[in-house]
């Protein structure tokens, strides 16, 4: 009777310790997007290396919604892109309605770049040659699209182009087979995409002026600028410069500092591990994780004041 009793008050303490164990929500997007695999890596980690703790990824929509559940509480992080979060912060865009989230960065991940190609050739030498020319611009109502829209506009050839907004492989088979002249692609580098297109033709990246660049920047801060090293791709025999809307991880603003410290803790201090779920979660480094659109989480801040 007496082990009987033990083991049922053995059994509720596990029970109760099973319960209180910390459950993490992080926000990221389809199952096929880099998203979910970097915010299922994270998961990972911060089970492996915090005690009591449940993590898991979450399929959603993406930036958009995933700043919509953090805020509200329904998700304890979120992956973003640089832009989404910043409009969050500030009610812009499609949060004008909503108006402003209260949301917190807590590290820069890895870059996502919009590199615009075409093929050796095609007389398409910069960005003010797209006048007149036919523009896979991603797929509609993406933030490649929005990007690249607004860096067409720069260049004052934006009216002046034929836009065709199709996916990012959609857009590399128009491209080979003559239907455009030229293809967007927002994503890390080097990416799958191109890595095809690369090895079916000549191709070639374009490079953004810093001066566009800078007046860019100017009007949408959220961004910056980046550079493409010579052989990221085969063809690429020069740096590329362009622009780069961040991949961010976000809590909400009333997250509680104590339990983000641990969450930032537990991730940076085992980026070795995180680092071999994907090729671009080696780009997570401490060294640039507070360049964030939006003021970092003070317990993500305390974490890297700490770590300096």
């Amino acid at each position: 009777m007496k082990k009987l009793i033990l083991a049922s008050a053995l059994a509720a303490a596990v029970s109760t310790t099973t319960m209180a164990a910390e459950r993490i929500s992080i926000g990221t997007g389809g199952t096929g997007g880099l998203f979910y695999v970097i915010g299922a890596g994270i998961a990972e980690t911060l089970n492996k290396n915090l005690d009591d703790t449940t993590a898991r990824a979450e399929v959603t929509g993406a930036s958009v919604e995933n700043n919509h559940r953090v805020a509200a509480g329904q998700m304890t992080l979120g992956l973003s892109s640089s832009s989404t979060l910043f409009e969050a912060k500030n009610g812009e865009g499609p949060f004008k309605t909503s108006g402003a989230l209260d949301v917190a960065a807590m590290a820069y991940l890895y870059p996502a770049v919009l590199q615009v190609a075409t093929i050796e050739g095609e007389g398409v030498n910069g960005f003010a040659d797209l006048k007149g020319k036919r523009v896979s611009m991603g797929p509609p109502g993406s933030n490649a699209a929005v990007i690249a829209t607004r860096l067409l506009q720069e260049y004052g050839v934006f009216d002046d182009i034929t836009p065709r907004f199709l996916s990012y492989n959609e857009g590399v088979k128009a491209l080979v087979n003559g239907q455009v002249d030229a293809t967007v692609v927002l994503a890390g580098a080097p990416t799958s995409a191109l890595i095809d297109l690369d090895s079916q033709t000549n191709m070639k990246l374009l490079s953004a002026d810093l001066e566009k660049l800078d007046s860019m920047i100017k009007k949408y801060p959220f961004y910056q600028v980046a550079e493409l090293k010579t052989g990221i791709y085969p063809d690429v025999s020069a740096p590329v410069v362009v622009i780069n809307d961040p991949a961010i991880l976000f809590t909400s603003g009333k997250a509680d500092q104590s339990k983000v410290y641990d969450i930032t803790k537990a991730m940076f201090d085992h980026l070795d591990e995180l680092s071999q779920v994907h090729p671009q979660a080696k780009n997570i480094q401490l060294s640039s994780a507070p360049n964030t659109p939006i003021s970092l989480h003070p317990g993500a801040k305390k974490y890297f004041d700490k770590a300096k």
